[in-house]
């Protein structure tokens, strides 16, 4: 990229950033922007950095999340910066990459990269996967690719990724798809362009339940919810979509009170679908009136239906923006 056009590095955190500290007891935070860049080669792009937080992505709320998402759409913005990329805990890094594809708007690519191991523990991986990540970012080739997880010398579309080990170097997988690329020494190599469907952005709307189907379960974890004042209910369902018979009433009130209720799956691949008749299986739950997060897991679809009631005025315009991005 010319000289005068640099990629921004953002950091937010998580175990690219953390060393050992006697005091705690384990390792924390303690890396920064500056850090990272003095660790690089200087035959890179020029690098912009900024600093945003320096917390483990558990710790994030979802302000976290908007600040992150704003922070982008702004380094984005400038005619300077070719693309941007984002350090981050991989314990939620593929909700934050989700949600940037999704409302993110523009053709520049956007990078989130981190770290299983520590910096201060053997075969510290941090430094790679942020090089690995500003190749892609600073890339002709990755323009228009959306947000994405690079990892390990793979690039992930972060609607596929997600993290598939507690404690592998190579956690980050797309399940049924493979990654959309690879970092081979300096040269990112693309091998498939994933759509890309945007949504209007007005924030997340913060009361969607995620709940997790296990066999012989109870619905008073659904009844529970609505209690709580759920604006709108995922289920990760079992097999294909389906749900015990005993949960179809407690279904049929959400849906009499206006709240959404989500299908996705438990299990790691596949889409949302079914042939079967019998209650409970998807044919069930679409004459209640469910949507269906086809090929996207639990808590991408909960980070999806956030944006769309945040967005939405009526049930109709929430049903239509949700099946719109039904890719």
């Amino acid at each position: 990229i010319p000289s005068n056009v640099c990629v921004a590095v953002l950091t937010t955190g998580g175990t690219i950033a953390m060393r050992h500290d006697e005091m705690a007891g384990g390792a924390v935070p303690q890396l920064g922007a500056d850090d990272f860049t003095a660790a690089l080669p200087p035959d890179i792009p020029k690098l912009c950095t900024e600093e945003i937080v320096n917390l483990p992505s558990s710790h994030f709320t979802l302000e976290t999340l908007e600040t992150i998402r704003a922070r982008v759409v702004e380094w984005i913005e400038k005619p300077d910066v070719a693309g941007v990329v984002i350090t981050h805990g991989t314990d939620t890094m593929e909700e934050t990459a989700y949600l940037l594809d999704l409302t993110v708007p523009g053709e520049k690519p956007i990078a989130l990269t981190g770290a299983m191991r520590t910096a201060s523990g053997v075969g510290y991986e941090g430094y790679a996967n942020l090089l690995t990540a500003v190749r892609v970012a600073a890339a002709p080739q990755a323009l228009r690719l959306g947000a994405m997880i690079v990892f390990d010398d793979e690039i992930h579309a972060a609607r596929r990724v997600a993290k598939m080990h507690t404690l592998s170097t190579g956690t980050f997988q797309s399940p049924a798809w493979g990654p959309i690329g690879r970092v081979e020494g300096g040269d990112v190599i693309v091998d498939r362009r994933p759509r890309r469907k945007l949504l209007p952005w007005r924030g997340l709307e913060p009361r969607v339940t995620l709940l997790k189907l296990t066999v012989g379960a109870s619905p008073g974890l659904l009844e529970g919810a609505l209690a709580r004042g759920a604006r709108g209910i995922v289920i990760e369902a079992l097999g294909g979509g389906r749900v015990p018979p005993w949960w179809l009433p407690t279904i049929e009130q959400a849906r009499d009170r206006g709240r959404p209720v989500v299908i996705a799956s438990r299990c790691p691949s596949g889409r949302v679908w079914d042939p079967y008749g019998y209650p409970g299986a998807y044919r069930s739950l679409d004459e209640l009136g469910c949507l269906f997060a086809r090929g996207i897991n639990g808590q991408k679809a909960r980070i999806r239906l956030m944006v769309i009631l945040a967005t939405a005025e009526t049930h109709e315009e929430m049903v239509n923006l949700w099946r719109e991005g039904d890719l």
